[in-house]
């Protein structure tokens, strides 16, 4: 799974290379930046996320996760995010929905099938909702954000919202 998260990265990497454009001015606009690329956190979960803003305040956001004890299981989710301004220049609100596929190991998530099977990966797709705020500093190209990303698999014994329902991004932006 370590080869998977490292294909994801260089991919995540290519593609911010290929859409690399001049960061947009602060106005009354939500971009307060094109692409951003950083890490996901919350007491379960860590993973890689990059969000490009497609055109004004619509954006796209693709994340690989696993998690922090079953380091064999991988989620890999992609979201599309409408933004809106609160107050502030650099302060947004977002919300939006998508997708997930996950990779999991048969002896973390499903005991049962664990005992009657024996080891496997199984995988299992799912729907993902996502609402959020967001801080772009103006002098340095940081990004930070809070969300909650509930989601809904629909095989396994996960199918219900869990671990990955909050989290904390750090993001460099450009």
């Amino acid at each position: 799974m370590k080869k998977v998260v490292l294909l994801f990265s260089l991919i995540a990497l290519l593609a911010v290379q290929a859409n690399a454009q001049k960061k947009k001015s602060y106005g009354s606009s939500v971009e307060n930046y094109n692409t951003a690329l950083g890490i996901r956190v919350n007491p379960w979960v860590v993973g890689f996320t990059i969000k490009h803003f497609i055109q004004g305040p619509h954006a796209i956001e693709g994340l690989v996760t696993t998690n922090h004890e079953h380091r064999a299981n991988v989620t890999v989710t992609g979201l599309y995010e409408y933004h809106w301004n609160i107050g502030k220049p650099e302060l947004n609100m977002y919300a939006g929905g998508g997708a997930h596929i996950g990779f999991y190991d048969r002896r973390d998530y499903d005991w049962d099938r664990y005992i009657d099977k024996g080891k496997g990966t199984y995988v299992s797709p799912g729907l993902d909702g996502i609402i959020g705020i967001e801080y772009t500093f103006k002098n340095i190209p940081l990004n930070l954000s809070a969300d909650l990303k509930p989601y809904v698999q629909f095989v396994g014994p996960t199918n219900f919202i869990g671990e990955e329902i909050g989290g904390l991004s750090a993001r460099f932006t450009f």
